[in-house]
């Protein structure tokens, strides 16, 4: 009784409004998983192109080094995945590049069919080895916009990275 008394003041029930929101998503869900995962991949592969870029954090990608595991274990993907700047770009400069985005929201939100940018700090959470990188990492969301419009909205971004 002590367990359920805690979980429900802490807010693990889900309400009607809740439920009914999330069977209304399920039937929409294959289609947007595709779709958000195929521009994923156009936007991931113009990524790794870009010299700022040292490494995309995606799976799908054939030459992730956990592709094999990905594709041992998974049949999809989604539109998530993280970028390592090359350089250890100011904090400022970073800011710039993310919070001038057209198409990227700043939010967390992982789910949803918008795509999305959040700065991440690895190196606070790490316990079980150091995170060890050339410059800052960003994660991405790619949602269903065009993936042109996508990568116009990084390019410019890039181009705020540089002070321009």
């Amino acid at each position: 009784q002590r367990l359920r008394t805690g979980l429900w003041g802490l807010g693990f029930g889900a309400g009607t409004e809740e439920v009914y929101l999330g069977l209304r998503g399920m039937r929409t869900l294959e289609l947007r998983l595709r779709q958000a995962t195929e521009n994923a991949l156009v936007v991931a592969r113009w990524l790794q192109q870009r010299p700022e870029v040292a490494r995309v954090l995606y799976p799908p990608l054939p030459d992730d080094p956990g592709h094999a595991l990905w594709k041992r274990d998974f049949t999809g993907a989604c539109g998530l995945f993280g970028v390592v700047l090359a350089e250890p770009y100011a904090e400022s400069a970073v800011a710039a590049m993310i919070e001038g985005y057209d198409y990227f929201g700043l939010g967390a939100s992982w789910g949803g069919y918008e795509s999305l940018v959040l700065p991440a700090f690895p190196e606070k959470l790490r316990t079980a080895a150091p995170w060890s990188a050339p410059g800052p990492l960003v994660r991405y969301h790619v949602g269903l916009e065009d993936p042109q419009d996508l990568v116009a909205d990084l390019e410019a971004g890039f181009a705020r990275l540089h002070g321009g």
